[in-house]
Protein backbone atom coordinates (compact mmCIF):
# COMPACT_ATOMS: atom_id res chain seq x y z
CA UNK A 1 0.00 0.00 0.00
CA UNK A 2 1.43 3.48 -0.69
CA UNK A 3 -0.06 6.97 0.37
CA UNK A 4 -1.55 9.49 -2.44
CA UNK A 5 -0.25 12.00 -0.36
CA UNK A 6 -1.99 15.42 -1.00
CA UNK A 7 0.05 17.80 0.64
CA UNK A 8 2.87 16.34 -1.45
CA UNK A 9 0.90 16.71 -4.60
CA UNK A 10 -0.27 19.58 -3.60
CA UNK A 11 2.62 21.80 -2.57
CA UNK A 12 4.09 20.52 -6.11
CA UNK A 13 1.56 21.62 -8.48
CA UNK A 14 1.53 24.75 -6.02
CA UNK A 15 4.68 25.60 -6.91
CA UNK A 16 3.64 25.28 -10.34
CA UNK A 17 0.78 27.31 -9.54
CA UNK A 18 3.12 30.17 -8.17
CA UNK A 19 5.47 30.69 -10.97
CA UNK A 20 2.71 31.31 -13.44
CA UNK A 21 0.82 33.58 -11.13
CA UNK A 22 4.34 35.53 -11.32
CA UNK A 23 4.54 35.42 -14.84
CA UNK A 24 0.98 36.72 -15.02
CA UNK A 25 1.73 39.75 -12.64
CA UNK A 26 4.74 40.78 -14.94
CA UNK A 27 2.64 40.55 -17.79
CA UNK A 28 -0.59 42.06 -16.59
CA UNK A 29 0.68 44.38 -13.75
CA UNK A 30 -2.44 42.43 -11.71
CA UNK A 31 -2.38 39.61 -9.61
CA UNK A 32 -5.09 36.25 -10.01
CA UNK A 33 -8.20 37.84 -7.93
CA UNK A 34 -10.36 35.17 -6.17
CA UNK A 35 -13.42 36.47 -3.86
CA UNK A 36 -15.66 34.34 -1.47
CA UNK A 37 -18.66 34.95 0.28
CA UNK A 38 -19.21 32.94 3.51
CA UNK A 39 -22.49 33.27 5.60
CA UNK A 40 -22.97 32.57 8.83
CA UNK A 41 -20.42 30.78 11.10
CA UNK A 42 -20.29 27.16 10.47
CA UNK A 43 -16.75 25.75 11.98
CA UNK A 44 -16.54 23.92 9.02
CA UNK A 45 -17.11 26.28 6.52
CA UNK A 46 -15.20 29.04 8.10
CA UNK A 47 -12.07 26.38 8.21
CA UNK A 48 -12.23 25.61 4.35
CA UNK A 49 -12.50 29.36 3.39
CA UNK A 50 -9.43 30.40 5.79
CA UNK A 51 -7.24 27.64 3.84
CA UNK A 52 -8.01 28.79 0.95
CA UNK A 53 -7.39 32.60 1.09
CA UNK A 54 -4.16 31.46 3.18
CA UNK A 55 -2.99 29.04 -0.45
CA UNK A 56 -4.21 32.76 -2.59
CA UNK A 57 -1.59 33.98 -0.67
CA UNK A 58 1.06 31.38 -0.75
CA UNK A 59 0.84 31.46 -4.44
CA UNK A 60 0.63 35.07 -5.39
CA UNK A 61 -3.38 35.46 -5.84
CA UNK A 62 -5.23 38.57 -4.37
CA UNK A 63 -8.11 37.31 -2.36
CA UNK A 64 -11.30 38.89 -1.19
CA UNK A 65 -13.66 37.40 1.52
CA UNK A 66 -17.57 38.99 2.23
CA UNK A 67 -18.60 37.62 5.22
CA UNK A 68 -22.70 38.06 6.19
CA UNK A 69 -24.49 36.77 8.94
CA UNK A 70 -27.43 34.43 8.81
CA UNK A 71 -30.01 37.10 8.56
CA UNK A 72 -28.57 38.14 5.35
CA UNK A 73 -31.30 38.17 2.75
CA UNK A 74 -31.41 36.05 -0.24
CA UNK A 75 -32.12 39.56 -2.17
CA UNK A 76 -29.06 41.10 -0.79
CA UNK A 77 -26.94 38.01 -1.65
CA UNK A 78 -28.12 37.54 -5.28
CA UNK A 79 -27.30 41.79 -5.80
CA UNK A 80 -23.66 41.26 -3.90
CA UNK A 81 -23.15 38.09 -6.63
CA UNK A 82 -24.29 40.60 -9.20
CA UNK A 83 -21.88 43.15 -8.03
CA UNK A 84 -18.81 40.66 -8.32
CA UNK A 85 -19.75 39.73 -11.71
CA UNK A 86 -19.60 43.30 -12.97
CA UNK A 87 -16.52 43.58 -11.45
CA UNK A 88 -13.38 43.14 -14.45
CA UNK A 89 -10.93 42.84 -11.32
CA UNK A 90 -12.37 39.44 -9.94
CA UNK A 91 -11.14 36.27 -11.92
CA UNK A 92 -13.08 33.42 -9.69
CA UNK A 93 -16.31 33.80 -7.44
CA UNK A 94 -16.66 31.14 -4.91
CA UNK A 95 -20.04 31.20 -2.45
CA UNK A 96 -19.27 28.95 0.22
CA UNK A 97 -21.54 26.00 1.47
CA UNK A 98 -24.09 25.13 2.90
CA UNK A 99 -26.06 28.48 3.01
CA UNK A 100 -28.72 29.30 5.68
CA UNK A 101 -32.37 27.75 4.75
CA UNK A 102 -33.96 30.31 3.36
CA UNK A 103 -31.16 30.72 0.50
CA UNK A 104 -32.02 28.71 -2.46
CA UNK A 105 -28.50 27.28 -3.13
CA UNK A 106 -29.37 26.81 -7.03
CA UNK A 107 -30.73 30.64 -7.53
CA UNK A 108 -26.88 31.05 -6.02
CA UNK A 109 -25.40 28.96 -8.22
CA UNK A 110 -26.92 29.85 -10.92
CA UNK A 111 -26.61 33.92 -10.57
CA UNK A 112 -22.60 33.60 -10.57
CA UNK A 113 -21.89 34.07 -13.74
CA UNK A 114 -20.39 31.36 -15.30
CA UNK A 115 -17.28 32.78 -16.81
CA UNK A 116 -16.31 33.01 -12.78
CA UNK A 117 -17.53 30.24 -11.87
CA UNK A 118 -14.06 28.56 -10.26
CA UNK A 119 -15.54 26.19 -8.21
CA UNK A 120 -17.09 24.57 -11.31
CA UNK A 121 -21.10 24.19 -10.23
CA UNK A 122 -22.68 26.53 -12.62
CA UNK A 123 -25.11 24.07 -14.99
CA UNK A 124 -22.74 25.53 -18.03
CA UNK A 125 -20.12 24.32 -16.63
CA UNK A 126 -21.61 21.22 -15.76
CA UNK A 127 -22.64 21.14 -19.62
CA UNK A 128 -19.71 21.75 -20.98
CA UNK A 129 -18.11 19.50 -19.09
CA UNK A 130 -20.63 16.97 -20.14
CA UNK A 131 -19.69 17.40 -23.94
CA UNK A 132 -15.65 17.35 -23.01
CA UNK A 133 -15.77 21.53 -24.21
CA UNK A 134 -13.47 23.82 -22.17
CA UNK A 135 -14.86 24.54 -18.96
CA UNK A 136 -14.52 25.23 -15.13
CA UNK A 137 -14.15 21.32 -13.77
CA UNK A 138 -15.74 21.09 -10.56
CA UNK A 139 -12.88 21.94 -7.89
CA UNK A 140 -12.93 18.36 -6.30
CA UNK A 141 -13.04 16.02 -9.34
CA UNK A 142 -10.24 17.88 -10.74
CA UNK A 143 -8.03 18.10 -7.56
CA UNK A 144 -8.28 14.45 -7.67
CA UNK A 145 -7.35 14.17 -11.57
CA UNK A 146 -4.58 16.32 -10.91
CA UNK A 147 -3.52 14.16 -8.05
CA UNK A 148 -3.21 11.03 -10.47
CA UNK A 149 -1.49 12.81 -12.66
CA UNK A 150 0.79 13.82 -9.95
CA UNK A 151 1.75 10.27 -9.27
CA UNK A 152 1.77 9.36 -12.80
CA UNK A 153 -0.89 6.42 -12.28
CA UNK A 154 -2.43 4.88 -15.67
CA UNK A 155 -6.37 4.70 -15.80
CA UNK A 156 -6.74 3.53 -19.10
CA UNK A 157 -9.08 0.35 -19.04
CA UNK A 158 -9.90 0.36 -15.29
CA UNK A 159 -12.86 -0.24 -14.04
CA UNK A 160 -13.65 2.50 -11.93
CA UNK A 161 -16.72 2.34 -9.55
CA UNK A 162 -17.79 5.61 -8.00
CA UNK A 163 -19.90 5.69 -4.70
CA UNK A 164 -22.20 8.71 -4.49
CA UNK A 165 -23.75 10.33 -7.17
CA UNK A 166 -23.44 14.53 -5.99
CA UNK A 167 -23.38 16.95 -8.75
CA UNK A 168 -20.39 18.16 -6.88
CA UNK A 169 -18.31 15.08 -6.86
CA UNK A 170 -20.07 11.61 -7.97
CA UNK A 171 -21.75 12.54 -10.76
CA UNK A 172 -18.90 14.28 -12.26
CA UNK A 173 -16.20 12.27 -11.19
CA UNK A 174 -18.15 9.24 -13.06
CA UNK A 175 -17.67 11.70 -16.68
CA UNK A 176 -14.40 12.64 -16.27
CA UNK A 177 -12.93 9.29 -15.69
CA UNK A 178 -15.19 7.88 -18.82
CA UNK A 179 -13.73 10.18 -20.94
CA UNK A 180 -10.97 9.62 -23.60
CA UNK A 181 -7.88 10.91 -21.49
CA UNK A 182 -5.97 10.10 -18.74
CA UNK A 183 -6.95 10.20 -16.45
CA UNK A 184 -9.44 9.10 -17.63
CA UNK A 185 -10.64 6.02 -20.41
CA UNK A 186 -12.07 3.97 -17.63
CA UNK A 187 -15.44 1.75 -17.62
CA UNK A 188 -17.35 3.88 -14.83
CA UNK A 189 -19.68 2.41 -12.84
CA UNK A 190 -21.80 5.01 -10.65
CA UNK A 191 -23.27 3.89 -7.90
CA UNK A 192 -24.96 5.27 -4.64
CA UNK A 193 -27.33 4.51 -1.27
CA UNK A 194 -30.17 3.09 -3.05
CA UNK A 195 -27.70 0.50 -5.24
CA UNK A 196 -28.82 -3.34 -5.17
CA UNK A 197 -26.05 -5.44 -4.41
CA UNK A 198 -23.61 -2.39 -3.70
CA UNK A 199 -21.02 -4.41 -1.93
CA UNK A 200 -20.56 -6.09 -4.88
CA UNK A 201 -20.41 -3.69 -7.52
CA UNK A 202 -18.16 -2.05 -5.15
CA UNK A 203 -15.74 -5.17 -4.97
CA UNK A 204 -15.33 -4.77 -9.24
CA UNK A 205 -13.64 -1.61 -8.59
CA UNK A 206 -9.45 -1.22 -9.83
CA UNK A 207 -10.64 2.27 -8.91
CA UNK A 208 -12.76 3.38 -6.08
CA UNK A 209 -13.90 7.39 -5.80
CA UNK A 210 -15.77 7.34 -2.56
CA UNK A 211 -17.97 9.74 -1.75
CA UNK A 212 -21.32 9.12 -0.11
CA UNK A 213 -21.04 11.51 2.89
CA UNK A 214 -21.06 8.14 5.60
CA UNK A 215 -18.00 7.31 8.08
CA UNK A 216 -16.08 4.89 7.29
CA UNK A 217 -19.00 3.38 4.79
CA UNK A 218 -16.68 1.50 2.47
CA UNK A 219 -15.56 -1.33 4.50
CA UNK A 220 -12.53 -3.98 3.49
CA UNK A 221 -14.78 -6.84 2.53
CA UNK A 222 -16.02 -4.02 -0.53
CA UNK A 223 -12.17 -3.87 -1.89
CA UNK A 224 -10.52 -6.40 -4.16
CA UNK A 225 -7.08 -6.64 -3.42
CA UNK A 226 -4.59 -4.10 -5.29
CA UNK A 227 -7.43 -1.41 -5.70
CA UNK A 228 -7.05 2.15 -5.87
CA UNK A 229 -9.20 4.35 -3.56
CA UNK A 230 -9.77 7.70 -3.21
CA UNK A 231 -11.40 9.27 -0.29
CA UNK A 232 -13.40 12.36 -0.53
CA UNK A 233 -15.36 11.87 2.63
CA UNK A 234 -15.07 14.72 5.19
CA UNK A 235 -16.85 13.49 8.25
CA UNK A 236 -16.87 15.58 11.14
CA UNK A 237 -16.90 14.62 14.99
CA UNK A 238 -16.16 16.57 17.82
CA UNK A 239 -13.28 14.82 20.18
CA UNK A 240 -11.48 15.19 22.96
CA UNK A 241 -8.46 13.87 21.27
CA UNK A 242 -7.54 17.16 19.23
CA UNK A 243 -7.24 20.56 20.36
CA UNK A 244 -9.61 21.67 17.80
CA UNK A 245 -12.52 19.51 19.27
CA UNK A 246 -13.62 17.55 15.93
CA UNK A 247 -11.62 14.80 14.50
CA UNK A 248 -12.11 14.11 10.41
CA UNK A 249 -12.83 10.79 9.22
CA UNK A 250 -13.63 9.76 5.44
CA UNK A 251 -16.12 7.66 3.72
CA UNK A 252 -13.36 4.42 3.83
CA UNK A 253 -12.46 2.38 6.50
CA UNK A 254 -8.76 3.39 6.56
CA UNK A 255 -7.39 1.30 9.12
CA UNK A 256 -8.81 -1.94 7.20
CA UNK A 257 -9.16 -1.23 3.81
CA UNK A 258 -5.25 0.60 3.40
CA UNK A 259 -3.71 -2.99 3.31
CA UNK A 260 -5.78 -4.07 0.57
CA UNK A 261 -5.31 -1.48 -1.49
CA UNK A 262 -2.52 -0.39 -4.13
CA UNK A 263 -2.89 2.90 -3.35
CA UNK A 264 -5.19 5.39 -0.91
CA UNK A 265 -5.48 9.06 0.50
CA UNK A 266 -5.89 9.48 3.84
CA UNK A 267 -8.32 11.64 5.46
CA UNK A 268 -6.71 14.35 6.23
CA UNK A 269 -4.34 14.95 3.90
CA UNK A 270 -5.51 13.76 1.29
CA UNK A 271 -8.44 14.72 -1.47
CA UNK A 272 -9.36 18.08 0.55
CA UNK A 273 -5.91 19.71 -0.24
CA UNK A 274 -6.07 18.86 -3.83
CA UNK A 275 -9.75 20.66 -4.17
CA UNK A 276 -8.12 23.79 -3.38
CA UNK A 277 -5.49 23.05 -5.66
CA UNK A 278 -8.44 22.50 -8.20
CA UNK A 279 -9.84 25.80 -7.33
CA UNK A 280 -6.63 28.03 -8.02
CA UNK A 281 -5.74 25.93 -11.31
CA UNK A 282 -9.10 26.98 -12.56
CA UNK A 283 -9.15 30.97 -10.96
CA UNK A 284 -5.49 31.17 -12.64
CA UNK A 285 -7.06 29.63 -16.03
CA UNK A 286 -9.96 32.28 -15.81
CA UNK A 287 -7.74 35.43 -14.85
CA UNK A 288 -5.72 33.90 -18.21
CA UNK A 289 -8.59 33.58 -20.23
CA UNK A 290 -8.02 30.26 -20.92
CA UNK A 291 -11.11 28.59 -20.51
CA UNK A 292 -13.76 31.73 -22.13
CA UNK A 293 -12.23 35.18 -23.33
Amino acid sequence: MQLLDGKFASEKIKNEIATEAASFLAQSGRKPHLVAILVGNDGGSETYVASKMKNCEKVGFKSSLFRYDNTVTEAELLAKIEEINADADVDGLIVQLPLPKHIDPEKVTEKIDYRKDVDGFHPVNLGRMMRNLPCFIPATPYGILLMLQAYNIDTTGKHCVVVGRSNIVGSPMSILMARNANPGNCTVSLTHSKTKNLKEMVLQGDIVVAAIGRKNFVTADMIKPGAIIIDVGINRETSTETKSGFKLYGDVDFENVAPKSSWITPVPGGVGLMTIVGLLKNTLASAKGEIYS
